[in-house]
C-alpha cells in the first residue's frame, strides 16, 4: 500500500518479519515507522526516501546492515532527541538500560523519563529502542509488543555474533 499519510507525508506498507510496517515520509527524512494494528489510511503516493528506507530495512532484515542512513526525523521534544540520540548510539547486538542512559545524559534520576521518551518513539528499528531493557536485564515495555523486541534482540543476537543479550 503507498498513500498519503497526513500532513503532506507520503507512506508504504513494507512487509517484513513482523508483519507489514507502514513507513511515513516527506522529500527529506523518514518520520514515522508503525506496526501491524494502527490505523492509517490509504492513498496513492511516493516519495524517493520511502525507496531507500525499504532497501535499508530489507538489509537491516537481511544482516547484512548494522547501521541506517536513511535520514530520519522523530520530531519531539529536545530532551526526547537527547534519549533518542543516545539509543541511537547503542551499537548493533548490545544493549543498554534506561539507568545507563540517564546517567549518560547527567542524572539517574532521568531513568523513567528516559523510559517515556523511548516509549514515544515513532521510528522503531532505525531509533532501536528495542535495544533498551529494564535494570536487570529483562525485557521492558515495547510499543511493538515484547514478542517484537525479543525478536529484534535475538535478530541482531544472530548476525553479531552475540549469544545473549538479555536475561
Amino acid at each position: 500500500m503507498k498513500g498519503k499519510f497526513n500532513e503532506g507525508l507520503a507512506a508504504v506498507s513494507y512487509e517484513s518479519p513482523l508483519g507489514a510496517l507502514l513507513i511515513m515520509a516527506d522529500d527529506k527524512a523518514v518520520r514515522g515507522i508503525k506496526f501491524p494494528g494502527d490505523k492509517y489510511p490509504a492513498g496513492n503516493d511516493d516519495a524517493e526516501i520511502l525507496r531507500l528506507c525499504i532497501k535499508e530495512l530489507d538489509e537491516w532484515f537481511g544482516g547484512t546492515r548494522k547501521d541506517f542512513t536513511v535520514p530520519f526525523d522523530p520530531g519531539g521534544t529536545e530532551f526526547m532527541q537527547k534519549v533518542w540520540r543516545n539509543v541511537c548510539s547503542i551499537p548493533y547486538g548490545q544493549t543498554r538500560t534506561y539507568g545507563e542512559i540517564a546517567r549518560k545524559l547527567g542524572d539517574i534520576k532521568l531513568s523513567r523519563a528516559v523510559g517515556l521518551a523511548n516509549g514515544n518513539n515513532p521510528i522503531p528499528i532505525i531509533i532501536p529502542c528495542h535495544r533498551v531493557v529494564g535494570q536487570d536485564g529483562n525485557l521492558t515495555g515495547y510499543g511493538g509488543g515484547l514478542w517484537r523486541k525479543e525478536w529484534l534482540l535475538h535478530h541482531e543476537a544472530r548476525f553479531s555474533g552475540k549469544m545473549e543479550l538479555f536475561h
